[in-house]
């Protein structure tokens, strides 16, 4: 259903979605729309997942379109652990693993983020699954393996590239119909500001990564007054969502791999990948052509040189990188077979990512032919990713609709971790989130390789204490922090 005129009028008048809080119910403007999903009364149990331990469990109700809040609703799937020292209690602290499309109503629970004691002693942590994910009225288009992988632009190929997009969009407009529109961060970040008023607080804390980190600030731009300590690792630009954001993962790829290069010709005796950057690159290239004639046999798994290429966020690791480049040499011709064959793949992930980035924003191009264009560009400019970054999307054959992207542009106070190399979200992404958020921190991780800063379960970050004395104490730092690992 295309949403036109009517609809924008209807949002506009929705502007109650400043979500008036539970503990401020005698402020509430009478006839208030929200006023069901806000006083709603939840009934929490144990959780039926793979980490129960003392999560306990709930289903928040919400509007599926807000703009017409007495219309159809959806449950959203909502996870505690209460603060170990209540007497300390500071508040709730909401958790998002990333995506889009990443459920995380495991998150207080999981081993993976190992949350400091005092953070855990002050905050209830809060998981949920957003919209369209896991438990919360999941969306799943019914995508083949071969519908999910990614692809790059070729011209011989791209013919069947668009066919490909165009199956993926119509297949989900199937299966999802209306919903796709309401699929979007900033339903998503009104789904939160529900869950604050019905657990009764007047303002939330926030821990994000990734996608998470726009999520974060999506919030903060629609609920100003409602936000407390917020926390944003490895951070989005989000003035580059999304097709921006993929063309500078091929930027980052770029600059990743000029380093590895660097790093490895000094290693030549321990790889033997070349004495000199050129050496090294010219060694890599001739992988890759040799992969395409023939996929290398590594690890059970046979590789063509798309594969190689696919798997470019590995170049910031340079160690890894170059044991990989190293192992695949040294395979190559050996005339090993595969495995096995390759077994079904659940596509729920993939399908609720394709429905948030597509619906969250207007600037995808429609012209198949623009994407050939930008595609042939970059695979120039970024020859590693270039021509996957800029290949077509199924967001070039989506039914437009919903709201206008959200501009991040306001004073609240927020904490950025960030590594200096990072594959996904680029040090000059998190740079740009940073002078959006006029009132925001920066820490940087110099040398830090990977995507992900904080409170990982082996490896502690320099970032851990910066972000851990905000979380407790809600001071930032007087200025942006530099440190290294």
């Amino acid at each position: 259903m295309r949403i036109g005129n009517t609809h924008a009028i209807r949002l506009l008048v929705a502007a109650s979605l400043l979500i008036p809080t539970a503990a401020c119910a005698a402020s509430e403007p009478p006839g208030d729309p929200l006023k069901p999903y806000t006083h709603q009364e939840l009934r929490w149990k144990p959780c039926d997942t793979e980490k129960p331990g003392a999560l306990r469990c709930t289903t928040v109700k919400v509007p599926l379109d807000y703009a017409e809040p007495d219309g159809r609703t959806i449950g959203i799937a909502v996870s505690r652990l209460r603060a170990s020292r209540p007497k300390e209690r500071h508040g709730v602290l909401l958790l998002n693993p990333g995506g889009p499309g990443a459920p995380g109503l495991d998150l207080p629970a999981d081993p993976n983020l190992k949350l400091p004691t005092q953070v855990k002693q002050r905050y209830d942590l809060i998981g949920f699954d957003p919209r369209g994910t896991g438990r919360s009225a999941p969306v799943s288009c019914g995508l083949t393996v071969e519908e999910q992988a990614d692809h790059p632009y070729k011209a011989a190929t791209f013919a069947k590239d668009v066919a490909r997009a165009r199956t993926v969009a119509e297949k989900c407009r199937a299966a999802a119909g209306d919903e796709l529109a309401q699929l979007t961060t900033r339903n998503s970040a009104r789904d939160l500001d529900v869950i604050r008023a019905v657990l009764g607080e007047r303002r939330i804390s926030y821990l994000g990564i990734s996608y998470g980190t726009y999520l974060g600030a999506v919030y903060m731009q629609l609920f100003p007054g409602r936000t407390d300590r917020f926390v944003l690792d490895s951070a989005t630009d989000p003035t580059r969502v999304y097709r921006g954001m993929f063309q500078d993962m091929a930027k980052a790829a770029e600059q990743a791999l000029t380093r590895w290069a660097g790093w490895t010709a000094r290693r030549d005796r321990e790889f033997g990948l070349g004495t000199t950057p050129a050496a090294v690159r010219a060694a890599l290239r001739d992988l890759i052509a040799r992969a395409d004639r023939e996929p290398v046999v590594f690890e059970g798994q046979a590789l063509g040189g798309d594969n190689i290429r696919a798997n470019s966020r590995v170049f910031v690791h340079v160690r890894q990188a170059a044991e990989w480049i190293a192992g695949l040499r040294k395979a190559a011709g050996n005339g090993a077979r595969p495995s096995g064959e390759p077994g079904e793949s659940d596509d729920a992930y993939v399908s609720a990512a394709w429905s948030y980035m597509c619906a969250d924003t207007h600037t995808w191009p429609r012209d198949p032919e623009r994407y050939r264009h930008e595609a042939v560009r970059d695979r120039a400019r970024y020859p590693l990713y270039g021509d996957f970054a800029a290949a077509i999307t199924p967001c070039a054959f989506w039914q437009p609709g919903g709201e206008p992207r959200t501009t991040i542009d306001n004073t609240a106070g927020a904490l950025i971790t960030q590594n200096e190399w990072d594959p996904q979200t680029p040090l000059f992404a998190g740079r740009a989130m940073h002078r959006a958020l006029h009132g925001s921190r920066m820490v940087t991780v110099t040398g830090g390789e990977g995507h992900g800063v904080l409170y990982a379960p082996d490896t502690g970050s320099c970032a851990d204490a910066t972000a851990t004395a905000y979380l407790t104490t809600g001071r930032l730092p007087a200025k942006d922090v530099a440190c290294r690992n």
